[in-house]
């Protein structure tokens, strides 16, 4: 797998390719005044009892919401509890300082407009995590865990054994690209982790709202999901780039440093050269389209609307079986989801087949939404013969961060 780093218009981009091919896509707009994973000293500002929840100024300037599903406190022992239990504004009071994690975005558009994709407030929680390469490590976490993402039985059992030579370590998640990871490799990572939340935690007190760390950009979360790939060759063409892209893999991943590759082009002004150069711009606007075609003739219609986003899959031409119409699709459908940062409910009319079908099909979505960094769900086959699948997103979807942009 390639790593393409770009910069238009004061925006980082990053593309993964495999074989040519686009398999990921991030995009950091210059508007985005909250990003995902930041770690805010919040304060308090006012209790909502209809919604369960608490409203925070995260830092003189933005605001965020708090509910008690993420809340998390310490009781008398100095054991973990979760929200909900209670309350909120029996946990919580106006005036209290608080360390939460922004898991939405706020993107800023025009002068005065500022918006989340999925809330006016940025959702946060106080179940803080810092990701590393193969670790997750969870601030409120008193034993280690293997990540819920990781579905196969014998890697389940590989993974635990790992686990147990962390026992002395304590709060880490084990991420899927872990497997098969020397024990030394995984005790540096999370000593690492470890380090860079003591460091962070200090800066918890006073009474002022503000922003302590910024979290992952989308070149540190290109390299973090990607982790399971072989990295070949990580492309750039600044040097600002270039100590960006060094700076995490001396910390993370040792090994890519020699694959961090400057290129030279004579154009290298020119807006996306790099991306123009490699011949991917085609791909990239591709995700503009509502459709996409598939190499046998059939095609899937992407519609988004503010509740779902509906897909339909057509064989038009394709005179194959509805199975391998449908498995197709499916490659695809899974890959567009990535690519275009699909969140929330993800309902698809597939080509009507028999249960056995069914069946290999829902296998065939479990195998390739295990490639997704964000967690889907499958939900299965409704009674009218519709696939239902959620997506929880991180990011901002990809529609939006491409505003305002010309190809």
């Amino acid at each position: 797998m390639d790593i393409l780093i770009e910069e238009f218009e004061e925006n980082i981009w990053v593309a993964a390719l495999e074989k040519g091919r686009l398999e990921g896509l991030e995009v950091d707009p210059i508007g985005e005044n909250v990003r995902w994973g930041s770690i805010y000293w919040a304060k308090v500002t006012r209790i909502d009892t209809k919604q369960d929840a608490v409203f925070l100024d995260l830092d003189g300037d933005h605001e965020g919401i708090l509910y008690n599903k993420d809340v998390r406190y310490h009781d008398k022992d100095g054991n973990v509890k979760k929200g909900g239990e209670r309350a909120i504004s029996k946990t919580l009071h106006a005036g209290d300082m608080i360390a939460v994690q922004a898991k939405s975005t706020y993107i800023e558009q025009g002068d005065d407009t500022l918006w989340g994709y999925e809330n006016k407030a940025t959702q946060t929680s106080m179940d803080i995590t810092l990701p590393g390469r193969y670790l997750i490590f969870g601030a409120m976490m008193k034993n280690n865990r293997i990540s819920s993402r990781i579905r196969g039985k014998k890697q389940r059992e590989q993974m635990l054994k790992m686990i147990d030579a962390l026992e002395d370590m304590k709060g880490f998640i084990l991420r899927s690209a872990a497997a098969d990871m020397q024990t030394e490799i995984l005790r540096r990572e999370a000593n690492i982790l470890k380090n860079i939340w003591l460091q962070i935690e200090q800066y918890f007190e006073g009474k002022t709202p503000s922003l302590i760390a910024l979290g992952p950009d989308s070149i540190q979360r290109t390299l973090s999901d990607k982790a399971m790939n072989p990295i070949e060759r990580i492309e750039i063409v600044t040097m600002d780039h270039f100590s960006q892209v060094e700076d995490w893999c001396t910390v993370f991943a040792p090994d890519l440093v020699t694959k961090i590759t400057p290129i030279e082009l004579e154009d290298a002004a020119q807006d996306l050269a790099l991306f123009d150069y490699r011949d991917i711009l085609g791909q990239i606007e591709s995700l503009l389209h509502d459709y996409v075609m598939l190499q046998t003739g059939s095609n899937i219609i992407i519609q988004e609307t503010t509740a779902l986003t509906a897909i339909d899959v057509n064989s038009s031409s394709d005179k194959r079986s509805h199975l391998s119409i449908n498995i197709d699709a499916a490659k695809e459908i899974a890959r567009q989801m990535r690519l275009r940062n699909l969140g929330g409910i993800v309902v698809i009319d597939f080509l009507k087949m028999n249960k056995a079908d069914e069946k290999t099909l829902l296998n065939t979505l479990n195998d390739q939404t295990y490639l997704d960094p964000c967690t889907v769900q499958i939900h299965g086959f409704t009674k009218l013969g519709l696939m239902e699948i959620t997506r929880k997103r991180r990011t901002a979807p990809l529609l939006e961060r491409f505003e305002g942009i010309e190809f």
